[in-house]
């Protein structure tokens, strides 16, 4: 049998009770700490827990053994364990939360392999909910690298949340390729997290090239600090309050607000450590549809007075032949600023493609051009 064990975001404190009996019904322990970070500590004590003093369900010890990434997305040895032995696999927060074990439940559920996922709490909702943000207003979560071709990815993705006024969770990157096999307490395992302070920088560069969120040093953020931990804080503020700040090695996750709610700024002010006032991003916001109706709707409207102006100087019969187009042209114009006011983007855009193409209509009919 195959058991998914989530830790939660407590290590040893957050294990549930059905964990801790699954986990001394094992014959083989997993313990991965590439989703989310384990310490060693924590090692130990499951080692002491399936194998101390007072333990005699099993006739011989569990094997407790550190799974590094490629061993758990190669998954062979996992599942042929699995065929003869009860094994389980302690993850940090909750199993689902990483493609990775939804893939190897399938695997398992193809040959035949009796398996269990004990779900706990999951560090991504547990650091919405201290942020005193409102949880269904977020959009896309995204995660950026040290890479900077990451960043590329998550500026989109604040953009494009921004355009809707919800929120961007950035998950930072979390690698712990260098950390040592070692699994005695004193020997502490150095993971790399990726400084905010380096997310902020990323984010600049982007700005610089794109000019899409005017994301400055000014722009408010929040900063959710090893959520679950004795040591879990919030810090929010202006990017040039926190720059200030040395934050701990992580895990880090930073939040870029949208519209805010007058209820999230009050939770943001008493529950978080508030180096400034909260802002709303999603004003700043240099929207593609916005700055492509600042240009097509003035166009459309100059073009049409022009060509106005044109059929104006043609005979009679020419000018009631295209009067109606033209004051067509007119009203889709006349609906596209009313939109725009009213903030219903798609709708004015469609009207100004409606606008231009009928003044294009009469453009290569009569070969009068008021572009």
């Amino acid at each position: 049998m195959l058991c998914l064990i989530g830790v939660g975001i407590n290590e040893y404190d957050s294990l549930s009770s059905s964990s801790v009996e699954m986990l001394k019904n094992s014959d083989m322990i997993y313990v991965e700490r590439f989703t989310g970070f384990l310490s060693n500590g924590f090692i130990e004590k499951i080692k002491d827990l399936v194998n101390g003093y007072g333990f005699s369900s099993k006739k011989k010890s569990i094997e407790v053994q550190l799974a590094k990434r490629w061993f758990v997305e190669d998954g062979r040895q996992i599942l042929e364990n699995s065929l003869k032995e009860n094994v389980s696999i302690l993850i940090y927060g909750d199993p689902l939360i990483a493609t990775t074990y939804n893939e190897l439940l399938v695997r398992a559920k193809k040959q035949s392999i009796p398996y269990k996922v004990i779900h706990s709490s999951s560090g991504i909702p547990s650091l919405v909910g201290e942020s005193g943000l409102h949880y269904y207003k977020f959009g896309k979560m995204v995660t950026i690298m040290s890479d900077p071709m990451s960043s590329i990815t998550v500026y989109d993705t604040i953009y494009n949340n921004m355009c809707y006024g919800l929120h961007t969770l950035i998950l930072t990157e979390y690698n712990n390729d260098l950390e040592s096999d070692g699994l005695s307490p004193t020997k502490n395992p150095c993971p790399f997290f990726l400084s905010p302070k380096r997310v902020f920088d990323l984010l600049m560069e982007r700005e610089y090239e794109l000019k899409l969120l005017n994301w400055s040093e000014d722009s408010f953020v929040i900063v959710t600090c090893k959520i679950g931990t004795e040591s879990s804080k919030v810090i929010c503020g202006k990017i040039k309050s926190l720059m200030n700040i040395e934050f701990e090695s992580g895990p880090n996750s930073i939040i870029v607000p949208g519209n805010l709610h007058f209820t999230e700024v009050d939770s943001i002010k008493n529950l978080t450590i508030a180096l400034d006032d909260p802002d709303d991003n999603s004003a700043k916001v240099n929207k593609l549809s916005s700055r492509m109706l600042d240009k097509y709707i003035p166009n459309a409207k100059k073009a049409l007075s022009t060509l106005s102006s044109l059929v104006k100087e043609k005979e009679n019969d020419f000018k009631e032949e295209y009067s109606v187009v033209l004051e067509n042209a007119e009203n889709y114009l006349f609906d596209a600023e009313n939109f725009y006011r009213q903030g219903r983007i798609e709708l004015a855009i469609l009207s100004v493609g409606y606008a231009e193409g009928l003044i294009d209509s009469i453009r290569f009919q009569k070969g009068m051009n008021p572009w």
